[in-house]
């Protein structure tokens, strides 16, 4: 797993116990965003922000103690261990209704490490979004364990468990069954959904931070649903363009702009699900050192290979052995291709990745193409969402006329 390339510092001083997410450690900075124009009325009331509806819905979730943890996962035994990444360590519990009466839960207990990448600050961000956002595929936080004492400092996250990991478990490990094509287009568009929702269906506007294949967590359905808050924050308000912050995330997936300048916007979150698009389509991840110098970097490597050329085929996943719709196929590269523009403006909104991840999905179903054709093969006729990616790129075409 790629590892943050920016850490937060735990500014707490406080050696209290404390049984809630405490708020005081933020930075001041982290509110001045709370302002937003009201996007029901147009008016310029300010919406509320995520820390104030949190504060209306904090009830909602559950406060565990340390001693109910450690029995969920008999005292952290590391056979129960399901995960582990800068942040600490995820294991598999189970636990018991508040009352104690009634059936048990299968949960995933995340412990944070206090000395690792994720700090403080991402626990309380983790905290406050997920007990305000609600959406089918947004992975549910049940609960959490905040505890300083004498013997130590304990940050703990309770969710739902998801029996069959993430998406990049399946991708890259060679160990697991293949994940057929269709599916993968399921699994991708519940992604977007989520995305759709934290940008458009959220009173404040959410900027997620950290879209990979790795925080696409699959249930026992394969339904997929986004993890880790960390990161996330309210987008810009009022007349602002952007949220300026020290750049975080991943290596591989974050937008070359924010990297470089600082400014984020919901299109940062675009170019990761571009990313990710091209490892759903060619097995890869994003960077491979094993590979001829030439294939190492996933986004140089695709460019050699454009949705509408005859060796297009080429970039497709082999483990997929030609089961899958190149008309599909095809539509997905273009939109990763839309979702990678340079400029941020020019990429595609999480609705209309919606609607084209759909289209693709149909095109799959129909079984228009359901194998690979030959790379001699005739193109097919452009369809309302292959002209709607066309006009998502036509400002960079006309751009780049205008400048030779």
């Amino acid at each position: 797993m790629m590892k943050c390339f920016t850490i937060f510092k735990d500014k707490s001083k406080s050696r209290e116990r404390k049984s809630a997410p405490e708020l005081s450690n933020q930075r001041k900075s982290d509110n001045l965003d709370s302002r937003r124009v009201s996007k029901s009325t147009g008016s310029a009331s300010s919406p509320r922000s995520i820390k104030e509806m949190y504060k209306e819905r904090e009830q909602n979730l559950r406060v565990f103690s340390v001693p109910e943890l450690r029995e969920a996962t008999k005292n952290f035994n590391r056979l129960l261990k399901i995960g582990e990444g800068g942040f600490g360590s995820v294991y598999k519990g189970t636990i018991m209704p508040p009352n104690g009466q009634g059936d048990s839960t299968v949960v995933a207990i995340k412990k944070l490490n206090t000395q690792g990448l994720q700090g403080h600050k991402q626990w309380v961000a983790e905290v406050q979004f997920l007990g305000v956002l609600d959406h089918p595929n947004l992975v549910k936080l049940l609960g959490y364990c905040a505890w300083d004492g004498e013997r130590g400092i304990y940050r703990l996250l309770v969710y739902e468990y998801m029996p069959n990991k993430s998406l990049e478990d399946h991708l890259f490990n060679r160990s697991m069954p293949t994940v057929p094509w269709t599916t993968r287009l399921r699994i991708i568009l519940g992604a977007a959904q989520g995305m759709a929702y934290l940008h458009e269906g959220v009173e404040v506007q959410v900027i997620y931070r950290d879209f990979k294949s790795s925080n696409v967590i699959l249930d026992k359905d394969f339904n997929a649903k986004l993890s880790d808050f960390g990161l996330a924050r309210e987008g810009p308000t009022g007349d602002r363009s952007h949220v300026s912050t020290a750049p975080v995330g991943t290596r591989g997936y974050a937008a070359p702009e924010y990297v470089e300048t600082g400014h984020l916007t919901i299109k940062s979150d675009i170019w990761g699900f571009g990313v990710v698009l091209y490892e759903i389509l060619t097995g890869r991840r994003t960077l491979e050192r094993n590979l001829p110098v030439m294939e190492q970097k996933l986004l140089d490597w695709v460019k050699h290979f454009p949705a509408d050329s005859k060796r297009f085929y080429m970039i497709m996943d082999p483990r997929l052995q030609n089961q899958y719709s190149q008309t599909a196929a095809r539509r997905i590269a273009k939109l990763a291709d839309s979702c990678l523009n340079k400029n941020p403006k020019d990429r595609p909104a999480m609705s209309e990745v919606v609607e084209i991840l759909k289209q693709a999905i149909q095109d799959s179903e129909e079984g228009t193409s359901s194998h690979v054709r030959s790379p001699q093969s005739s193109r097919t006729h452009l369809s309302a969402s292959d002209k709607q990616i066309k006009v998502i790129n036509a400002g960079r075409d006309m751009a780049r006329a205008v400048q030779s």
